[in-house]
């Protein structure tokens, strides 16, 4: 098991290191469209009748999202100010989750909801599995192990959120003739690397749920 956990540690680490490269390497490809991440942005939450949300610049780089809370979207400055394909790919995807909120996309909805809890929860768990193997209580390590599981159900339920909201950018930046299909690899590349974070994320913290649900019985056994 910790094996395992020590792969998807790895695969994280790998799959940030992909998600720079892409995003630099496809930062100096200009698109044809020749539009800034924040006009296509701009353009995808109008045509989908999203008028009210604005679109800001912050700083930082990779620091893009939507806030569902505010309902804006927020670009990194390289984004927003960019005219690139990895520009264009990150601004949809970001639009992507306004359009999700809009319609009520279901896992989106559940993860929403799951927040606060796990807002909680995560920040307990770990002291609670730590006390427990410390003091070996198992009734502790059960404890933290409930505990832990949101923080664990919340990766999970994040993974078809992403997934949804990068297919989301790809058909409309092709459907609103943003990119040309010869540009269309580009976008793959960069949505599909920083959705490989997303997975090894969840993957990671999969494994340290099983590795603590094995130490808890292991120790009700030895009783």
């Amino acid at each position: 098991m910790d094996f395992l956990i020590f792969a998807a540690f790895g695969l994280s680490l790998w799959a940030q290191f992909k998600v720079k490269g892409n995003f630099n390497k496809w930062s100096e490809v200009e698109a044809s469209s020749h539009k800034t991440g924040a006009e296509v942005a701009r353009q995808i939450l109008d045509g989908n009748g999203l008028y009210d949300i604005p679109v800001e610049a912050v700083r930082g780089t990779l620091t893009d999202h939507y806030d569902p809370v505010s309902r804006v979207v927020r670009l990194s400055e390289p984004v927003y100010y960019g005219h690139s394909i990895a520009s264009i790919s990150v601004a949809a995807h970001e639009v992507g989750h306004a359009i999700q909120h809009k319609e009520s996309y279901g896992a989106l909805v559940l993860r929403h909801k799951m927040f606060p809890v796990v807002n909680l929860t995560s920040g307990i768990a770990p002291f609670m599995l730590i006390g427990g193997l410390l003091l070996g209580q198992l009734n502790l390590i059960g404890l933290g192990i409930i505990l832990f599981s949101f923080a664990v159900a919340f990766q999970l339920i994040t993974l078809p959120v992403e997934f949804n909201a990068s297919s989301r950018a790809k058909r409309l930046i092709v459907a609103e003739g943003i990119i040309r299909n010869d540009e269309e690899r580009g976008v793959n590349k960069v949505l599909g690397a920083a959705a490989l974070t997303y997975v090894a994320a969840a993957l990671m913290a999969l494994f340290e749920l099983l590795k603590f649900v094995m130490i808890f019985f292991q120790g009700r056994n030895d009783e």
